[in-house]
């Protein structure tokens, strides 16, 4: 899937970026670029959308997007208000292997990475065992000057080659290729999704999004992304849920489904087991029991 082209900040003396990022609200719009990119998030909740699938993101996740993986961050819609105390906080690793590091990553002895990098290509995220200790490297890598910072670069993706067998791709489907325009089409409808998650959304609607019938959208959405719309929007709706019943303003599961698009308690709870594999009751249960709450 060709999507936004996106550009990286230039640094012409580094072939490793690192850049940290305060800001209002995450880049909000499906984009991609020829870099393998590490994204720590320090501060911000939100849904993520590598490729074709959806994920919820929390202070602490750490995500390696493959070079030209289609990606989104998401911020949630308590973002997208003048509230100062509202802001994202983050910090990514931009490198790209068949450019500047193009002459390392041809040695014999870069073989092994080089090979893990070709096998990532979709992109994991971090797991909650390896969190600390990703974030300690990149939080050095980031500080490190000149040789050091490639120093600390090859470390790291040492660690990530160590942990190899724990890591599970973010998206297991290789999107058609399609014009920039389709790419662009198929943001607009992300987009889209995420703004409205909340509230009913008739085919028509999203359709509308597209310029097609909703006949068409429908043929069209599910060559794109391997998912019916339906199931698609309810996967946003459900992580949505997720992060709303384990919030500190946790109310109760049936403000959390009515304030997820769900209009029917049993709908919710039919669908929520349906993506998680267990209720709601069940998913706040573990939660808890996992945080110590």
């Amino acid at each position: 899937m060709n999507v936004l082209q996106f550009t990286i900040p230039v640094s012409h003396d580094k072939s490793v970026i690192s850049q940290e990022e305060q800001l209002p609200y995450f880049y909000p719009y499906l984009h991609r670029h020829l870099e393998i990119q590490l994204t720590w998030i320090i501060e911000g909740v939100g849904s993520f959308v590598a490729g074709t699938n959806v994920y919820s993101f929390n202070p602490g996740d750490i995500f390696f997007i493959g070079a030209n993986q289609p990606h989104l961050f998401k911020s949630g819609p308590e973002y997208f208000t003048a509230d100062p105390a509202k802001h994202i906080r983050s910090l990514t690793i931009f490198f790209d292997p068949t450019e500047k590091l193009k002459f390392l990553f041809s040695a014999p002895e870069m073989k092994v990475l080089k090979n893990f990098l070709d096998r990532h290509n979709n992109g994991f995220k971090i797991p909650d065992a390896h969190k600390d200790h990703v974030a300690d490297k990149m939080l050095a890598l980031n500080s490190a000057r000149n040789a050091d910072r490639l120093i600390y670069f090859f470390e790291l993706l040492q660690y990530l080659n160590a942990i190899n067998k724990e890591l599970e791709p973010l998206s297991t489907r290789v999107p058609d290729k399609v014009s920039d325009t389709e790419g662009i089409r198929i943001g607009q409808v992300y987009d889209y999704i995420m703004q409205h998650y909340h509230s009913d959304i008739p085919l028509e609607n999203v359709a509308a999004v597209s310029y097609m019938t909703p006949q068409a959208f429908c043929r069209y959405f599910k060559k794109q992304t391997g998912h019916t719309f339906v199931g698609f929007l309810n996967e946003v709706r459900i992580n949505e849920a997720c992060k709303k019943l384990t919030a500190p303003d946790f109310e109760s599961v049936s403000t959390v489904a009515y304030t997820s698009g769900f209009n029917s308690i049993t709908n919710f709870n039919r669908v929520f087991k349906t993506v998680t594999g267990k209720s709601p009751l069940e998913y706040l249960k573990e939660y808890r029991a996992a945080s110590g709450n």
